[in-house]
């Protein structure tokens, strides 16, 4: 059985973070108003720190690399979608549907090198399979925001958008020995962007708002998750909007899973999806109500794990 979850992670810390409109074309999770631009990068300065302290007490080793403000890269407080590690060695980098969002690969790529190496230290051959230039032939495919990855398993689901090409996610499992489930996802008549918007997959649960997927696919998504041994959680689409598919489970340094969820994320749940996550998971949530508003994004495209 592969690793599913892992103790050592990648964040980015924010010094420009606002609303990204070259990101928002097709993001229906964020939000614009006429806040001051230096009073949302401080808040969601905070709330990054706050992540941060959450996750290391738990144990989990957090490398934070520092942004800069010039290029902007407002959404670099969302690394997972450009770089995903895998065991053996292994990893990938991705083109991003946004250009001030390829920055960031440009920015970051080559101290994530170095720490993807030293977490693979003990494989004989590290591996990085770039697919970043992909962009140039209109193929897009954001790491793990455009798919949710059933390590245990060695599953990769994908809701197909303009954030996720059919053909690429294809080679992409093809290449990391994944079997491809894709899909397409619907809130409100549009098209879900990210995948990790719907669906979070921890060792043995599976969060997921099945009625987003169209068709048939439904089922066979059901199905999938369910020959995989995980436990469904299902969402609703509030729940979906309040960002409660976009969690993480983790490692912590006692040897236990947690899941790592927004505040208003956990809000959201009912009682008895809390109880049914608790059964195999503890549960920690953090308050980033900011990052959630102006990035369309949650905890989980905040952390990108580290695999070896």
């Amino acid at each position: 059985m592969y690793k599913h979850t892992t103790s050592e992670v990648v964040m980015i810390k924010p010094a420009q973070f606002m609303f990204n409109a070259e990101t928002a074309v097709n993001n229906a999770y964020q939000n614009n108003d006429d806040a001051d631009i230096k009073q949302v990068q401080e808040k969601a300065l905070e709330e990054f720190n706050n992540v941060v302290k959450a996750l290391e007490a738990k144990g989990v080793k957090v490398n934070v690399l520092d942004d800069t403000p010039d290029p902007a890269t407002p959404d670099s407080i969302f690394p997972n979608n450009w770089f995903s590690t895998h065991e053996g060695g292994i990893m990938v980098v991705y083109p991003m549907f946004a250009e001030n969002r390829q920055e960031e690969i440009v920015k970051f790529r080559e101290t994530v090198e170095e720490i993807a190496s030293k977490a693979a230290k003990d494989e004989k051959i590290f591996k990085v399979i770039d697919y970043s230039h992909n962009r140039e032939r209109d193929q897009i495919l954001e790491g793990t925001g455009a798919m949710v990855i059933d390590r245990k398993n060695k599953v990769a689901y994908c809701a197909l958008s303009p954030r996720a090409d059919k053909e690429l996610f294809e080679e992409f499992c093809k290449a990391t020995g994944h079997e491809p489930v894709s899909f397409v996802a619907k809130q409100d008549g549009g098209v879900i962007y990210h995948t990790n918007i719907l669906m979070g997959i921890g060792e043995k649960k599976a969060i997921i708002c099945l009625d987003s997927i169209q068709g048939d696919d439904k089922e066979k998504v059901r199905k999938k998750l369910e020959e995989g041994g995980n436990d469904i959680i299902e969402l609703n689409f509030d729940q979906v909007t309040a960002c409660a598919g976009n969690t993480l489970e983790l490692r912590g340094s006692d040897g236990k899973n947690f899941i790592a969820i927004s505040e208003r994320a956990y809000k959201s749940l009912t009682d008895e999806q809390i109880k049914k996550i608790e059964e195999t998971t503890e549960i920690v949530c953090v308050n980033i109500d900011t990052i959630e508003y102006y990035g369309g994004g949650s905890i989980r495209c905040m952390i990108a794990e580290v695999f070896g």
